[in-house]
């Protein structure tokens, strides 16, 4: 029994996208492409260049800061060792006895003492002076 010639490759399915010249031009381009990039990136390094410059806006701080006689509960709520109960006492307290006269009034609703005053007082509003606000 006479042995079967080998089958070619492109036979078997093992066909190659580019030929040795091809693959050999595709890589002499890449390996220029990449001597161009570097010599733009050693040019700009010499020069003392940044590649990228970006401007950056100064960092700046944000208070959050409650008028205490104006805001209503969602706004209290967010405010340090306060949450929605007792912002909602704070909003009762200045309906029934109305609006505070100094920060320090704020002790009158029931779950406020001294050592939640004192982290809310950052982020409170001083309270104007009704004798020297003009209106009715």
């Amino acid at each position: 029994m006479p042995e079967s010639p080998r089958k070619p490759p492109r036979e078997l399915g093992l066909r190659l996208v580019l030929r040795a010249a091809d693959q050999a031009t595709v890589a002499a381009l890449v390996a220029l492409a990449l001597v161009f990039l570097a010599g733009y990136w050693a040019n700009h390094a010499w020069r003392g260049e940044r590649l990228i410059d970006i401007d950056e806006a100064p960092r700046r701080s944000i208070r959050f800061v409650v008028d205490i006689n104006q805001a209503d509960w969602p706004e209290l709520a967010q405010l340090p060792e306060i949450g929605q109960t007792l912002a909602r006492r704070i909003v009762e307290s200045r309906r029934v006895e109305g609006p505070f006269q100094d920060l320090d009034e704020l002790r009158r609703v029931p779950g406020i003492g001294p050592r939640t005053l004192e982290r809310m007082m950052p982020h409170l509003a001083p309270i104007a002076d009704r004798e020297m606000v003009a209106g009715p």
